[in-house]
């Protein structure tokens, strides 16, 4: 268990609760707060590792982590759902639900450099021999995924012109004892191979598997080219994130980490990877793609292998929370009336996105929508609403389009625009955006759009007020 601290004072943004414990660095000490909190599942021994443990794992998704000791008889426990609530997120971040995205906001805006140690948990054992299906636990998810897949890792890799890191996740493939077909999309990652490729060398990178959930929810900001994800993790934290140097390069990954694979990502080399389960609910389709090449992997000695599900509720709100904060942060930037977004579920935590505004003028939400678009290519619906919306509640969403819209004058469309190429009803990702004005006109009469209420429906104490009779009893009840 994590012993009590005095509060962290945050120099700017939203405090940290009072008496919370220090931030959690390290995947095992993250175990041990969702045990105390009844978060978390442990399963027998012998779970089989292909899919059986992502069954289990799904349908706990939400409610409970699940740890599996010796998955198939591998020495190596798996555990997955590490953040899978967002109630969760926000207890690692020591602030209320509320302040989840203007939390993250101000890390993003107030990095934190890392402090390289000379040493770390992360490379207390070296494998210099890799056989990757020896040594690590590599479940098998959906069932149509071309095998087993590694989805948990941070892959971390320099910028060969400046030296500068980033940090993201990627869908890795076993495809050989040490070979990995893996997935890069046109982000800061596969730019960085594009340089090193046009050199015709090869891209040194980590990957990280095992870390704490302020620098998993960290991997995922969307930070501008030459900004280390690792300082954002320092920045969640209050304090520099420990880092330590790899053997074979110069990258720098977590010491707390409970694994690293050092390789590097081949030139002029494309292998066939897929078909694989991914966040739109869908298979990513076989074809061929970047292999990394794993040269050593190092590990804590009790090392604990965590394992993401394709389409799971980690694996969408790991995309969401960072989404919203950045999109938040754009939009405040040209609107400062708009009050707070959301990326629902039901939009898979990446296309749809809910709005809501503190309306100012006609045809405003329209200029919110084009922004919106703008802030990322993978928003392909946005829906604009007022401040008295719940935008976490579908329904009051959908009820504010079923109020306040009308298609022929709050409708906008955008044709042949850039869309996410996972999406499988866009064409190689150019597909159409839509968006809908869901607010009230503002010379609306007065009683036209008051929502009706009840005097007293939110303070009413139903245990006070009920009979004390069962309710079996109601005939005996209103004849007394």
């Amino acid at each position: 268990m994590v012993d009590i601290a005095k509060s962290i004072e945050w120099p700017a943004g939203p405090a940290r609760r009072r008496n919370e414990p220090e931030p959690i660095t390290s995947l095992p000490a993250w175990l041990d707060h969702l045990a105390a909190h009844d978060r978390l599942a442990v399963m027998r021994s012998g779970i089989g590792l292909h899919f059986e443990l992502a069954a289990i794992a799904k349908r706990l998704d939400g409610e409970r982590a699940t740890l599996f000791p010796k998955p198939d008889g591998h020495a190596m426990p798996v555990v997955s759902g590490l953040v899978s609530n967002r109630a969760w997120i926000a207890d690692a971040m020591g602030v209320s639900a509320e302040q989840v995205l203007a939390r993250f906001q101000h890390a993003a805006l107030n990095p934190l450099p890392w402090m390289q140690v000379k040493s770390g948990p992360a490379q207390e054992v070296v494998h210099r021999e890799v056989d990757l299906a020896r040594l690590l636990p590599l479940p098998v998810h959906n069932e149509f995924d071309s095998g087993p897949y590694l989805t948990a890792g941070l892959l971390i890799a320099r910028n060969p012109r400046t030296g500068v890191q980033n940090v993201s996740i990627h869908r890795c493939q076993l495809s050989g004892r040490n070979r990995l077909g893996v997935l890069l999309l046109p982000r800061h990652a596969n730019m960085f191979f594009e340089m090193a490729e046009r050199d015709g060398a090869a891209l040194e990178v980590a990957i990280v598997v095992g870390v704490d959930p302020l620098t998993l929810l960290a991997s995922q900001a969307i930070a501008p080219i030459d900004c280390d994800e690792l300082t954002i993790a320092g920045a969640l934290h209050g304090k520099p994130l420990p880092v330590v140097k790899c053997i074979g390069s110069e990258l720098r990954v977590p010491s707390e980490a409970e694994i690293v694979l050092e390789g590097r990502l081949l030139p002029n080399l494309r292998e066939p990877e897929g078909p694989f389960g991914e966040f739109p609910q869908y298979y990513g389709e076989r074809a061929d793609r970047h292999v990394i090449e794993v040269d050593r992997v190092t590990q804590r000695r009790d090392a604990i292998f965590h394992t993401i599900v394709g389409g799971g509720l980690e694996h969408l709100l790991l995309g969401a929370i960072p989404r919203e904060a950045t999109l938040l942060a754009h939009l405040q930037r040209s609107f400062p009336n708009v009050r707070n977004v959301h990326l629902p579920r039901g939009g898979v935590c990446r296309y749809h996105l809910y709005v809501q505004i503190a309306k100012r003028q006609e045809g405003e939400a329209k200029n919110i929508m084009l922004g919106a678009f703008a802030g990322h290519y993978d928003v392909k619906q946005v829906i604009v609403v007022d401040e008295d919306v719940d935008i976490y509640n579908p329904a009051e969403v959908e009820w504010a389009v079923a109020t306040r819209f009308q298609a022929d004058r709050d409708l906008v469309i955008i044709s042949e625009a850039q869309g996410s190429k996972l999406d499988p009803s866009t064409r190689d990702g150019v597909g159409a955006k839509m968006g809908l004005d869901a607010t009230k006109p503002l010379a609306a009469p007065a009683m036209a759009f008051t929502r009706i209420r009840v005097p007293g429906e939110d303070q009413v104490e139903v245990e006070r007020v009920s009979a004390p009779v069962a309710a079996t009893q109601w005939r005996e009840a209103i004849k007394s």
